[in-house]
């Protein structure tokens, strides 16, 4: 049997605690920010507007959100502090939606009847970390006095007329739901064949998360030209989003004083990752590495390694092993003691302390080992990723296999046309 998603009326959010994983109140849920899509498919609800404790409204996506139950939101606890701007292609679903006058499409009562959406259902996708709205709670009849005595009934999206995007027109707001299923290297295609002014616009469409992906995918003179377009908190927000060690090569691209002011601008924990990590020369280990292994203490259980290796956000490379050190457990981290392949994890039983099947026998690389030794070294060993550790043996991060092809292929290789591998079709058009 299929697992039940949850389902919230928005009406049920508004005003509830927002609680990082601690307990500490973050603040309160004022809005919800969606993105209405093409094709006739459900807007996708993209975060919450938060007022937090000194009155500001803040942005948290969904991709944060942990929880949402029992009259309270559960965060990761990573919360950006600038204030909310709405941007051209979202909607406020509280402040847009509700008491919306729209009509009901065929097959769902009398054609073309008008009916006010008093609330809004949103539902969490199987599998997935994303929300969309799965039903409106409409009444039937006019406003004004007449309204009170209308019938109530909850209908299917689909049911509603007016919740998404005609596929015509040249606006950003269509093609930004175009794009939303293709995977960012597509994106990223599509975008490098745009005029210049029309990638700017489209790329300041997309929002934070969105965009870092599609610019880890692009050339180096596109990642400039947009970035250097973006407002400069906005281009930190998306530098904060991207993986540290794109982000570090991105920055290393720009002037000294643009660089200086946007590494001012984003929050301290991840400039300062940013800019250990521009301290490596580009072609070595330290200088590949990501910042962001799964890093786990000794007395960690193969099903704490597993629930990490299950989060959504992690590339398939960095999932494949997780990483034993002793605290603390964030890059550069205590002694690091071994590796823990995902296939060994798989073997074991859950309640496996992770010290217990580290395999330690592989010699870690150095910062400073050079590109060609690094590629020698995930060649002889069949592996993914590699970790990357100090003199005094603390674990800095890890060299994945995407990073270094990226810098053994040829300048031009993201000119190259995918479509060939599987006729007119392409490829990465079937979603994530």
């Amino acid at each position: 049997m299929a697992a039940v998603t949850p389902r919230v009326f928005v009406s049920h959010l508004s005003g509830v605690p927002v609680f990082d994983p601690n307990g500490d109140q973050v603040g309160r849920v004022r809005d919800l920010v969606a993105m209405l899509r093409v094709g006739g498919r459900p807007p996708r609800i993209l975060g919450l507007v938060v007022e937090v404790i000194s009155r500001r409204r803040i942005f948290l996506p969904m991709t944060r959100v942990t929880g949402v139950e029992s009259g309270q939101v559960i965060t990761t606890g990573v919360v950006n502090m600038r204030r909310f701007e709405q941007r051209p292609t979202e909607r406020l679903v509280l402040g847009e939606f509700l008491d919306r006058r729209v009509r009901l499409v065929e097959g769902h009562g009398e054609e073309g009847e008008e009916v006010t959406v008093l609330d809004v259902a949103i539902q969490q996708l199987p599998a997935r970390r994303d929300w969309e709205i799965d039903k409106y709670f409409v009444r039937k009849g006019r406003g004004g006095a007449l309204r009170r005595k209308g019938e109530t009934l909850t209908v299917e999206w689909s049911a509603v007329s007016g919740f998404s995007l005609e596929e015509h027109g040249q606006g950003a707001e269509n093609l930004v739901a175009t794009f939303e299923r293709l995977r960012p290297t597509d994106v990223a295609n599509a975008l490098h064949h745009l005029s210049p002014k029309r990638r700017v616009e489209v790329a300041a469409a997309l929002d934070d998360d969105r965009l870092a992906d599609v610019l880890e995918e692009l050339p180096e003179d596109d990642q400039v030209e947009i970035i250097g377009k973006l407002a400069e908190e906005r281009a930190a927000d998306v530098l904060e989003a991207m993986d540290p060690d794109d982000a570090a090569d991105l920055l290393s691209e720009l002037p000294e004083e643009d660089k200086e002011r946007l590494l001012a601008l984003m929050r301290p924990d991840d400039a300062a990752d940013v800019r250990r990590l521009m301290s490596y020369e580009e072609r070595t280990a330290g200088g590949l590495m990501t910042t962001e292994p799964i890093v786990l203490r000794p007395d960690a259980t193969v099903a704490d390694a597993l629930a990490r290796v299950r989060q959504a956000d992690l590339s398939p490379a960095l999932a494949a092993q997780v990483y034993v050190c002793r605290s603390p457990d964030e890059t550069p981290t205590g002694k690091y003691l071994g590796t823990v392949h995902f296939q060994r994890l798989l073997r074991d039983p859950p309640f496996t302390l992770v010290s217990s099947i580290v395999d330690s026998d592989l010699v870690p690389l150095r910062p400073d080992t050079p590109l060609p030794l690094v590629t020698s070294y995930l060649a002889a060993y069949n592996m993914v990723s590699a970790p990357v550790v100090d003199e005094s043996g603390s674990l800095l991060g890890a060299v994945t296999v995407d990073d270094v092809l990226d810098h053994l292929l040829p300048d031009d290789w993201r000119e190259t046309d995918l479509t060939d591998l599987h006729g007119e079709e392409g490829i990465g058009h079937g979603g994530r």
